[in-house]
């Protein structure tokens, strides 16, 4: 195992793709944060009289950066699948399990840290341009807080980058793997909250997307009314989402020849 997570590792960090996909990440946060930080600077076209946590907008701003990350994740599966290195791989690993266990090992903690890290400039950002008098908009950066809102948010974007590990392993194609996680992270909630159904409302909210932000303490959801389950709760559906996409990953892995 330790040999294969080295293998794996040592990939990782031997393409570009990699290198961009972090830097593009970091930068989509930063982006977003300040412009969605800007936009919660005010209350009916008023400025906000309550402070405004800093870690707030990198939350929100989190749904468009997990796709950066997602992108590095899909990569380090679907990149092997059509350059045909998989051969290669479970020839010198040839315990299926292992080949993924390997994988989903070396995705997490990178995810984590570029999830800490990306989230920690953009809120050091938002805190330093929002705070300037001409937003009016009174800015907290509580270092307790912080901290544990940063290390939730390096959590969500580890669970999302093994959660498409699998995904990716099962479908085995870079556009089918992009596609089925975009719409289970963003697209379907979405298009389930234009349905202004009660019942498919409520059933969304145990997607992976209102899942990740329940456990990341947002205070709302997409359609501005808070989330109806604690951040436990919200844990509980991102790690059972995980291990669903993982075992679809590990039954074709098994049955089909790479």
């Amino acid at each position: 195992m330790r040999r294969a997570v080295a293998a794996e590792w040592a990939k990782l960090w031997s393409v570009r793709s990699t290198w961009w996909c972090l830097a593009g990440a970091v930068t989509l946060m930063v982006l977003a944060s300040v412009t969605v930080g800007g936009a919660l600077g005010s209350q009916n076209g008023q400025p906000r009289t309550e402070a405004l946590p800093a870690t707030e907008p990198v939350v929100a701003a989190s749904i468009f950066a997990q796709f950066a990350l997602v992108a590095l994740a899909m990569l380090v599966v679907t990149a092997e699948y059509s350059s045909g290195g998989m051969r290669v791989t479970v020839q010198a690993v040839p315990v299926r399990g292992r080949v993924l266990a390997a994988k989903a090992l070396v995705v997490a903690p990178v995810l984590f840290v570029a999830g800490v890290v990306s989230g920690a400039v953009g809120a050091v950002l938002t805190s330093l341009l929002l705070g300037l008098d001409a937003f009016g908009v009174p800015v907290t950066l509580n270092a307790g807080e912080t901290v544990a809102d940063l290390v939730r948010l390096g959590v969500f974007f580890a669970l999302a980058g093994v959660l498409t590990v699998g995904a990716g392993t099962a479908l085995r194609s870079a556009a089918g793997t992009l596609t089925v996680v975009f719409m289970l992270m963003l697209g379907l909630p979405l298009l389930i909250m234009m349905t202004g159904s009660a019942a498919l409302i409520e059933a969304s909210m145990r997607l992976p997307l209102f899942a990740g932000l329940a456990f990341m303490d947002s205070a709302e959801n997409l359609t501005g009314g808070p989330m109806p389950y604690p951040w436990g709760e919200g844990l509980a559906w991102l790690l059972g989402w995980t291990a669903a996409a993982l075992v679809a990953g590990y039954v074709v892995l098994r049955r089909r020849d790479a």
